[in-house]
């Protein structure tokens, strides 16, 4: 595969496909923040706005700011989301609404702390990008909220009666890598490198589960494995995710172990996600093979597929072994062949199992410009780099 051809495509992918569709049609200028429940050619077809994926917006163009240039157009739409935030985005007790209105009414509360953490890593990246350090205060304070909810036993309502049935989930642990390591680059508080390991440790120790050869989604406190269909259940997208999150950590610190565990995941998780049949990552697996409960599970979302080519082209970088270019060309392939719409722009999120398109929506309550545009950040720079070692 030709190094300097594939930073070319993301380089495309992103700044002539995915920031124009959403820099074009998100934007509601009337009442601020973005729309994010767009049809295929990006008409608005619901008015409700998801916190966390303003959050995930506004962090793109600040993103955007930093990592290729800093264009006066990106910097307004970052802070235009961060705007809204900070307007609607809170309720009374610092935490934060799931979903509001067009005019920022709060709809929906939730009782995880999501629309927190990407609320926080928007403001770092946009204190990042101006100085400004009002910004970066409300990144520490949100980040701060989020975690004494998440440590705090009692403050927010457990998924199941855990007299009865006591776990756990993966999501957490995942997200505050990727938060924490972002935080980090705008605040000197050494909480951050602290979450991190306490998140990695609980990755490795609890959720990776040698025996199966898997990541599993919920365990038990300790790790134990739970023999229900829930306990049961992998999901590659996310483990392959934060499989990515432990390497580029251990990138920045030099340290062999982590990154070797993070390629352990990633090996794990494209073996078991990897649809035989038609191609393409399943979205949810039994670990014992056996029947997945969830409706969806066999089809093809965006986002796995995102995370695989990160994941794929960062071991590749890190290791030089060509099977992580094998698995990334594979994942290349079924993905630039299924999910792009050629005639209105971006991706289509929701394919059938055979790679048909099943939702022809480019946005919801879940799909915004966030994987999509960092994964082509991210792989562009990747073989840009890779490029010039050639």
């Amino acid at each position: 595969m030709d190094f300097g051809d594939l930073a070319r495509l993301h380089r495309h992918l992103l700044l002539e496909d995915v920031v124009p569709f959403w820099t074009r049609h998100s934007p509601d200028r009337e009442c601020g923040g973005f729309f994010t429940f767009l049809d295929e050619d990006g008409s608005v077809y619901g008015t409700d706005k998801p916190i966390w994926l303003q959050g995930r917006i506004a962090w793109l163009f600040a993103r955007l700011c930093n990592a290729v240039e800093k264009r006066e157009e990106w910097l307004e739409l970052s802070r235009h989301g961060l705007d809204f935030l900070r307007r609607y985005g809170y309720d009374q007790d610092g935490r934060m609404f799931f979903l509001t209105t067009r005019d920022g009414r709060p709809v929906r509360k939730r009782r995880y702390v999501f629309s927190e953490t990407f609320a926080a890593i928007a403001f770092a990246e946009y204190a990042k990008a101006t100085g400004d350090s009002e910004a970066a205060r409300m990144a520490a304070q949100t980040f701060d909220t989020a975690y004494r909810y998440h440590t705090t036993p009692g403050l927010l309502e457990p998924k199941e009666i855990q007299s009865t049935r006591p776990s756990k989930g993966h999501a957490m642990p995942m997200i505050l890598l990727a938060t924490a390591n972002i935080l980090r680059e705008v605040d000197p508080r050494p909480i951050y490198d602290e979450v991190i390991d306490r998140s990695v440790r609980e990755v490795f120790d609890h959720f990776c589960h040698p025996e199966f050869e898997a990541l599993l989604e919920t365990v038990g406190p300790n790790g134990e494995f739970i023999d229900t269909p829930e306990g049961r259940t992998m999901n590659p997208g996310h483990a392959i995710e934060t499989s990515w999150f432990i390497m580029e950590i251990g990138r920045r610190r030099n340290d062999r172990e982590l990154i070797e565990g993070g390629l352990r995941i990633l090996d794990w998780m494209l073996r078991k996600g990897w649809d035989e049949q038609f191609g393409g990552i399943l979205y949810f697996r039994d670990v014992m093979d056996k029947p997945s409960t969830q409706y969806e599970w066999d089809m093809k979302l965006w986002w796995p597929h995102t995370e695989a080519l990160v994941a794929c082209s960062m071991a590749y970088e890190l290791t030089g072994e060509d099977r992580w270019l094998e698995w990334y060309r594979k994942v290349h392939d079924w993905a630039f062949a299924h999910f792009p719409d050629p005639k209105h722009g971006e991706w289509y999120g929701y394919l059938h199992r055979d790679g048909t398109v099943s939702h022809r929506l480019k946005g919801n309550g879940w799909k915004g410009p966030f994987h999509l545009g960092r994964s082509a950040l991210l792989c562009w720079r990747t073989f840009e780099r890779l490029a010039e070692r050639a």
